[in-house]
């Protein structure tokens, strides 16, 4: 996909972080713009920064319901009458031991993490299949690379994300629609606020805040930078998107040393706790 100029695009998570970012830049890029969120009042806001002169619609989307869907899916097509490309960014995050860890926890993650991005793959391919060229962007997270401890859960869904996608993009060889998974590193957006962190990496009871804090020490790309990554990407047809240095250097470790990185990065938290 060489332009995103009268594309229209769907994008999950628009109220904030990576999905806030992407809808600024599609519409700048003459995009329109089918975007959704739980939060409907963030989603407003998303809609009102935006500079572009396409067409916006917003829906109030519970990823993890498979009925609302296949519902939404119906509404952009009569709503913008095609779809040209889905980037299912929508998640959350857990972090907790797995001995610990409650099966309603687990439960929540695996259905907006997973299954919201199975749901959005599947109600939105016979649209894109219609389009001379479209495109499927899952978004995973350098967790789905590698696994660190408290982040079963998290892992799990990001690993599943990644196998998904993966086996998707072979599926779709030859056909008009490009597949392309996302795997962010430290990125400065809400996560860690938003999500469920029982336990820190480290094993330290810490608090929300403190999480928080330490992830803000630490991420270094801007939304707007995993932003133009993404898109670049796609329109570069990369089948895999590393964003950030820390991805990066994190996806090269794992390649090297494929089963004794956890040595490493288990050293490197203590450090960084």
């Amino acid at each position: 996909m060489q332009s995103y100029s009268e594309k229209v695009v769907v994008v999950t998570g628009a109220a904030s972080g990576i999905g806030r970012a992407l809808a600024q830049q599609l519409s700048m890029q003459g995009a329109n713009l089918a975007l959704s969120d739980v939060n409907m009042e963030a989603l407003e806001e998303t809609a009102s920064i935006l500079r572009g002169t396409g067409k916006v619609t917003l829906q109030k989307l519970d990823v993890a319901d498979r009925g609302a869907w296949e519902a939404y899916a119906e509404q952009v097509k009569a709503d913008h009458g095609q779809v040209d490309m889905i980037i299912n960014n929508a998640g959350v995050a857990l972090s907790e031991t797995v001995e610990r860890m409650s099966y309603e926890d687990m439960e929540w993650i695996v259905n907006i993490n997973f299954w919201g991005v199975v749901y959005g793959t599947k109600s939105f391919l016979p649209l894109l299949k219609e389009r001379p060229e479209s495109a499927i962007v899952n978004v995973s997270s350098i967790f789905g690379i590698i696994a660190l401890p408290t982040q079963a859960a998290y892992n799990a869904t990001k690993f599943a994300v990644r196998g998904f996608t993966e086996s998707l993009r072979q599926e779709l060889k030859g056909t008009n629609v490009f597949v392309t998974t996302v795997h962010p590193g430290g990125i400065k957006t809400n996560i860690v606020r938003n999500g469920r962190m029982k336990t820190s990496m480290t094993g330290d009871n810490q608090t929300l805040e403190q999480q928080a804090k330490h992830f803000e020490k630490i991420a270094k790309t801007t939304p707007a930078q995993a932003a133009d990554t993404i898109l670049e990407g796609v329109k570069g047809g990369k089948r895999r998107i590393l964003i950030g240095s820390d991805a990066r250097l994190m996806d090269r470790i794992q390649r090297l040393f494929p089963v004794r990185y956890s040595d490493i990065f288990g050293w490197a938290l203590k450090k960084l706790g």
